[in-house]
C-alpha cells in the first residue's frame, strides 16, 4: 500500500525518542540499580518504529530482513563478539595488566551470560529492527549506501544521548568537561558500530542475525562487567577494532561505486 504520509526521519526521530528517552532520563537520575530501564527504552524504540511503520508513514515492513540467515553467521557473529570483549580480557590478565576482582568459575560465567542473554532478546530485536530493519532502507531510498550508513549511524548516537550523558556525569571532575569529552569520544566508534551491525543485517539478510549479534556483544560486555570486571585494554579494544571495521566497510563500499554485495539498493514498491 503507497504510504500516505511520506516517509520524514525527523518525525521518525521525534516518535522513537518520545517513547524511549524518558527510560534513559529516568535511568540517568535513579543510576545503575535501574539499569532495566534501558532494556524498556530499547523495546520503546522498536514500538515506535512499528506505529510509525504501520499507522504514520504507512510503509509496512517487507523490506526489514525476515528470515533467519545461516548458522554461519551466528557463529562468525558470536566469535566476533568474543575478539571484542573476551580476548581483551583475558590478555590484560595473562600479561599482569589488570587483576581480577573476584574469582568466577567458568560455569557461574556461562550461567550468568545465559541468562542475561535470554532476558535482552526482545530489547536487542526493538533496536535492530528500528534500525536496520526500517530506518536504513529508508535512508538509502534517499541517499548513497556510504551516506545512508553514516546518516543512520548519527541517528543511534543521537538515541543514546542520555546514556552518553550519563557516563560522563559519573566519570568526575568537571561535568562540563567530562560530558564533552564522552560525545566527541563516542560519535565515531558508536557510527561505525552501526556500520559494522549494518554489515551483518545486510550480508546475513536477517534481523535474526543482526539481533543475535547485537546480544552477544551487550552480554559478553556485561556479564565480564558484572563478574571479573574490565581493565582498560578490555574496555577500549572494541571502540579501535570497530572503528577500524566501520571505516573498512565504508571504504569498500565507496571503492566499489555500488552498494552492490554489501548493500543492496532499496527501491521504492
Amino acid at each position: 500500500m503507497p504510504a500516505k504520509r511520506p516517509f520524514s526521519i525527523k518525525l521518525y526521530l521525534l516518535i522513537i525518542l518520545i517513547l524511549s528517552w524518558p527510560f534513559q532520563l529516568i535511568y540517568l537520575f535513579l543510576g545503575d540499580a535501574f539499569r532495566p530501564l534501558l532494556l524498556i527504552s530499547m523495546v520503546a524504540a522498536g514500538v515506535g518504529t512499528y506505529l510509525a511503520g504501520k499507522y504514520v508513514f504507512k510503509d509496512g515492513f517487507a523490506k526489514a530482513g525476515w528470515s533467519w540467515g545461516k548458522p554461519k553467521h551466528y557463529l562468525l557473529s558470536l566469535v566476533f563478539a568474543l575478539g571484542l570483549w573476551l580476548l581483551p580480557s583475558l590478555l590484560e590478565r595473562f600479561l599482569g595488566l589488570y587483576t581480577a576482582a573476584a574469582a568466577v568459575s567458568l560455569s557461574g560465567f556461562v550461567t550468568t551470560f545465559v541468562f542475561s542473554f535470554f532476558a535482552t532478546m526482545i530489547p536487542a530485536f526493538g533496536e535492530e529492527f528500528s534500525w536496520r530493519g526500517y530506518l536504513l532502507p529508508r535512508l538509502q531510498l534517499r541517499y548513497s549506501a556510504r551516506h545512508a550508513l553514516l546518516l543512520h549511524g548519527l541517528i543511534t548516537w543521537i538515541w543514546h544521548l542520555p546514556v552518553l550523558l550519563f557516563m560522563g556525569l559519573r566519570a568526575g571532575g568537571n561535568p562540563f568537561i567530562s560530558v564533552s569529552i564522552i560525545l566527541l569520544v563516542s560519535i565515531l566508534p558508536t557510527a561505525m558500530h552501526a556500520v559494522v551491525f549494518a554489515y551483518i543485517w545486510s550480508q546475513s539478510k536477517s534481523l535474526a542475525v543482526a539481533t543475535f549479534y547485537h546480544i552477544a556483544f551487550d552480554e559478553v560486555r556485561d556479564t565480564l562487567e558484572d563478574t571479573v570486571g574490565l581493565g582498560l585494554l578490555g574496555q577500549y579494544w572494541q571502540m579501535l577494532v570497530l572503528t577500524i571495521s566501520g571505516l573498512v566497510i565504508l571504504w569498500q563500499v565507496k571503492r566499489s561505486n555500488t552498494s552492490v554485495g554489501f548493500f543492496p539498493r532499496y527501491q521504492k514498491e
